[in-house]
This record gives structure tokens, C-alpha cells and sequence, in this order.
């Protein structure tokens, strides 16, 4: 199975044209995929704590659906081996595969599901975020790693794209935001025209809602997964900043008006849940954290929530998403340590849907 890429031939059949699409990310997952951190750049005196959080994620993730792990070395293996003492903890896959940072929503493998269920991936191309980042530009070559372990088809665009930028609906719509997409830094020789064009026949979707910017102090220029996501086909929850005098204030406004103009294919209005906004987390020298609520992951049976220690907001954001997931299990995971590395929950997961259930 050879890679495909748009334009490369006449001849070339896009995930689109075979009947492939990403399905929701409420889709019955295989498994989760996970990279391990270990970057002290990234998270500064905070590695052993970060690890800790993620050692809490597996042991959750675990009672519900297959953990995959990359790892660096043997030696890293084993310390993790001996440290998940959990009964579900034979859920848990551990891969030699080295990479440099754990953002693994962003460059691992874009995962799809054909007409019969047959799984496949985009390998997207992955630029550290604007080259703001050169050294982790190594980790753009995880999905081509993980190919002889998928054993899926493999598709490449041949456009810059960071899972976190993008959310579908399960349903051939996906939401995305200006700031990112269209952002110089990323596909400079791509107008809008051409990038929906390209979201259309890599990701098998009909609309692409387009929002404006992400939040305050996000290094990845705008991710849509901090701002807003959706949570059923038809129903999308949103950030919203309650404090007027707040630096997000007015961009989370314009997103929340935009979503709220928006229709859905058919031309219906979408159900639109507002979250609250955490307060202002920062470090010492004043720089804003993207610290969000938003940046939650939907696995098989259990929502995991990131929070950062808002006595209020924490428990209101933890009772909206559990009004919404009824089926699932919504479990609050501290992520002040995660967050300073600028990302949280759903920036260090990458989910796998189950083959043969359609999407």
C-alpha cells in the first residue's frame, strides 16, 4: 500500500472518493495512542509530575479500551511496567518507537474508517507549528513508524495539518479556526479554497465550519480543540469568557456568534454549550497559559476533563460535560503541571476507532 498524495497523479483516488471519512471521536475506540514525556524543555521541573499524569490517564483508559504507548528505550519500558499495578493494566501496548516531544494529537496518525469499517490514516505533513520549534520537527516521522503496526492504508495529503486543529462531527462537517489554517506559516502556496478542498478529500466531509482565533498565550497558533468541540452531531460546546475585562474575551465572543449564525448541512442551527473559561494561569514572567476545558478527550465509556484548580469552574465545566455524556463517565484530570507545557489532555491523545464499524 503506497502512499497517496493529491495532485501527485491524475489516477489518484482520495479517501473521499473510496467512501473514507474521520469518524467522531465518539466512535467506538481500538485503542488510545499516547507518547511518553520526558522533554525538560517542554515542561520545565515538571517532567516527574507530568509522567505521573499520564501514568493516572493509562490506569483510566485502561478500564475502558487498549493503551498505546510509544516509548524511547527498554529502559523507560520497564520503569512503566513497574509502575502500572492496576488489574487492567494488560490493556496497556508498549512501542519502541522514539520520539522527541508527546504531542502526539498533532503528529501522529489522522485516522480513518471505509465504507465496511476498514481502517486507514492520513500522514499529514507536520512543521512544529509554524517552525516555531525545529528540533521537534523529528517527530513527523511517528505515523511512517507506526505503519507496519497499523497495517492500514496510508494516505499523504501533502498539507501541513495538527490533529489539534481540526474536530468533525462524525457526520461529514469538521470546525476549524482562521488563525490556524490559514496562517502563513503553515501551507503559504494554499488559499482557503484549496484548503477545504483538501479537508473535504482527506477527511471524507461535506462543510467545514470555520472560527476565528484560539486562545490567549497557544503556541499553535489557534487550535480549535481549546476553544470549541463537538460532543454529538449536532451539538458543540464552546469557551466562553465571563469576564469582559479578559484578554480572550472578545475572540471566544466572535467564535461563540459565529457557531451560533452557523447551520449544518441541511441548513439546521447547531446546539451550542457554552463552557467556562478556568481564570488566568500563568508563569512568573506574566506569559498566559492555554489552560481549557475544551481540551477534553472522549474515550470508549469515559469523557477525561482537564482542570486547573478553579474551585468553581472545575466542578460546573465537570457538571456540563456529564449532562451531555450521559453514557459515559466524565473523570477530572489536574493538569496545572500538563498545561505549562502548553498543552493538556486531548493535545497528548490520539484516538484509534475500532475497524469494522462503520463510521
Amino acid at each position: 500500500m503506497q502512499p497517496t498524495r493529491l495532485g501527485q497523479e491524475r489516477s489518484v483516488v482520495t479517501p473521499a472518493a473510496r467512501g473514507y471519512r474521520m469518524p467522531a471521536e465518539w466512535h467506538r475506540h481500538e485503542s488510545t495512542w499516547l507518547a511518553w514525556p520526558k522533554d525538560p524543555e517542554t515542561w520545565p521541573n515538571r517532567v516527574p509530575q507530568v509522567q505521573a499524569l499520564f501514568l493516572r490517564m493509562i490506569e483510566v483508559l485502561t478500564q475502558h479500551e487498549h493503551v498505546d504507548l510509544l516509548v524511547d528505550d527498554q529502559e523507560t519500558e520497564a520503569q512503566i511496567k513497574a509502575a502500572c499495578r492496576w488489574p487492567q493494566a494488560h490493556n496497556l501496548r508498549i512501542h519502541r518507537i522514539p520520539t522527541v516531544d508527546a504531542w502526539i494529537r498533532d503528529y501522529g496518525p489522522n485516522f480513518l474508517l471505509g465504507p465496511d469499517g476498514q481502517l486507514a490514516f492520513n500522514h499529514w505533513s507536520f512543521n512544529a507549528w509554524g517552525d516555531k520549534y525545529p528540533p521537534l520537527r523529528a517527530d513527523a516521522r511517528v505515523p511512517d513508524a507506526l505503519f507496519p503496526i497499523l497495517g492500514a492504508e496510508r494516505f499523504t495529503p501533502g498539507m501541513i495539518l495538527e490533529g489539534g486543529a481540526i474536530d468533525v462531527n462524525g457526520t461529514r462537517v469538521v470546525m476549524t479556526t482562521e488563525q490556524c489554517l490559514l496562517n502563513q506559516n503553515r501551507n503559504p502556496h494554499l488559499d482557503r479554497a484549496a484548503i477545504e478542498h483538501h479537508l473535504r478529500e482527506f477527511l471524507g466531509v461535506e462543510q467545514v465550519l470555520w472560527l476565528g482565533e484560539g486562545l490567549i498565550g497557544d503556541d499553535t497558533d489557534g487550535h480549535v480543540d481549546d476553544v470549541a468541540r463537538f460532543v454529538s452531531a449536532d451539538t458543540i460546546v464552546c469557551v466562553n469568557e465571563e469576564d469582559s475585562g479578559d484578554a480572550n474575551y472578545a475572540l471566544l465572543a466572535d467564535n461563540l456568534r459565529r457557531l451560533e449564525l452557523a447551520r449544518d448541512p441541511a441548513g439546521h442551527p447547531y446546539r451550542i454549550v457554552t463552557l467556562p473559561m478556568p481564570g488566568v494561569i500563568g508563569g512568573a514572567s506574566g506569559d498566559r497559559l492555554p489552560a481549557s476545558y475544551a481540551n477534553f478527550y472522549i474515550a470508549n465509556g469515559v469523557v477525561l476533563l482537564p482542570v486547573f484548580g478553579h474551585a468553581t469552574n472545575d466542578k460546573r465545566a465537570a457538571g456540563t460535560l456529564q449532562a451531555l455524556f450521559a453514557d459515559r463517565r466524565v473523570v477530572s484530570i489536574p493538569c496545572e503541571p500538563l498545561v505549562w507545557g502548553l498543552g493538556a489532555i486531548h493535545c497528548v491523545t490520539q484516538q484509534q476507532p475500532a475497524a469494522g464499524v462503520t463510521a
